[in-house]
């Protein structure tokens, strides 16, 4: 509500209360009219009748207005002049000032509470400011009905901190309904695995989702012309099932691919504000290893998924999924390995066909393997499953039957070529 000075002149406040004493209006009309209540119009009449001629409602401030304090003005600017940093640094991924990261760094970092307008005034009358580049506009509604209909897929490479000597990849996953972030990994180095790996977490710990969203990398979708491994056997586009692809049709889950920039966008737009903090943190920490920055990676997933409430849904993201999950308001279905396979080893892995010779044995990348129960000149389909950082299991199926469980060092298989 509008203060009464700032809706009435001293003239027409004097009017009224004129008007009054002499009985030409009543007391409830004259509240609604002004908006006060009955303790603050007596106080105004007493007023009037001790000094009708100097009678006025306008005051002015002894002391300024939300004057912040010098520590406070301080460490605004102190902040800032970080961001202005960053923002120089052209390897780095921060194009523009964080203001609301400033305001939520000054609480933690050193317990003051600032507001945001505050923060924003500071930084405009300091030089802290950069025009905002005109966006296009988008809708940036959830357009998902159910937890689980689809899942938000990304990776993205970037420098995440001015003190290391080369890019990493994050790799992201996040429900579409809820926008809760179901898993986030940073990796050195982006493989068909890595993708994989993803699915394995997600999938065992939440359920089969109906399907997952994501743009048109290699690892995702084979295109035709730009796949230079496929060209030459004269595939067209989808004509080929990636590695990912593969896992996703042996669970039954729909891929669906942004085909242009504006649907790309869509899947990166949720993990920009996670992008951009971490990048901040890692500089102001002075991080400069992988592990590092995933715990802090995990620790800024924790307050997103437990403590920030959305800005599109207006919720929690956990609290949101959780009550998806218990009103059976979700798409999500109990993973079950589909026969013929015995093992999850038999679906989150990598596969490739190989044909047995006259001395029932195979190769891939120059590694042989002699293979237990099978003829010769039959199709065998090898499905790679890693143990750990350096030995894996091939498992040999034909006819749907498996017929032999082998292992091999990772640097044998050659794994970088999937």
């Amino acid at each position: 509500m509008r203060q009464l000075h700032k809706k009435f002149t001293d003239s027409q406040v004097k009017d009224l209360l004129n008007r009054y004493l002499n009985k030409e209006i009543k007391i409830q009309f004259l509240l609604e009219i002004l908006g006060i209540k009955r303790s603050r119009f007596f106080v105004l009449l007493k007023k009037y009748r001790k000094d009708t001629e100097n009678f006025s409602i306008q005051y002015s401030r002894k002391t300024p207005s939300r004057k912040i304090s010098p520590d406070i003005e301080k460490n605004i600017f102190k902040e800032l002049s970080f961001e202005k940093k960053l923002i120089s640094d052209k390897e780095v991924p921060i194009k523009s000032y964080n203001y609301s990261y400033i305001k939520d760094l000054l609480k933690e970092k050193y317990n003051q509470s600032v507001s945001l307008p505050t923060i924003i005034n500071s930084a405009k009358s300091n030089g802290f400011y950069l025009k905002r580049s005109k966006r296009t506009i988008h809708d940036k509604e959830v357009i998902t009905n159910y937890a689980g209909e689809m899942i938000q897929h990304d990776s993205s490479h970037h420098k995440w901190s001015p003190y290391v000597s080369k890019k990493w990849y994050l790799i992201t996953s996040l429900d579409d309904f809820s926008r809760y972030i179901l898993y986030a990994i940073l990796l050195e180095k982006e493989t068909s695995l890595a993708h994989i790996k993803e699915l394995e977490t997600v999938l065992l710990k939440y359920g089969l989702p109906f399907s997952y969203y994501v743009d048109s990398h290699s690892i995702f979708r084979f295109v035709q012309g730009r796949d230079s491994f496929w060209r030459k056997h004269y595939k067209l586009t989808d004509e080929v099932d990636t590695q990912w692809e593969q896992v996703l049709k042996d669970c039954n889950i729909k891929p669906i691919f942004a085909l242009s920039p504006q649907a790309k966008d869509k899947i990166e737009r949720p993990y920009r504000w996670m992008q951009d903090r971490l990048v901040r943190t890692c500089a102001r920490e002075s991080i400069s290893d992988i592990k590092q920055s995933q715990r802090l990676l995990n620790n800024l997933i924790r307050k997103y998924n437990y403590q920030w409430v959305h800005s599109t849904t207006g919720e929690i993201p956990y609290i949101k999924f959780q009550r998806a999950l218990k009103e059976n308001q979700s798409l999500f279905r109990e993973f079950t390995i589909k026969p013929p396979f015995k093992s999850i080893k038999d679906i989150f892995c990598l596969r490739v066909n190989r044909t047995i010779d006259a001395y029932r044995r195979i190769s891939i990348n120059n590694l042989k393997f002699k293979v237990k129960h099978s003829v010769p000149y039959q199709t065998v389909n090898l499905r790679i499953y890693p143990l750990n950082k350096t030995v894996s299991e091939v498992r040999f199926w034909c006819n749907d039957k498996l017929i032999d469980v082998q292992r091999a060092k990772k640097s044998d298989l050659k794994l970088v070529h999937f």
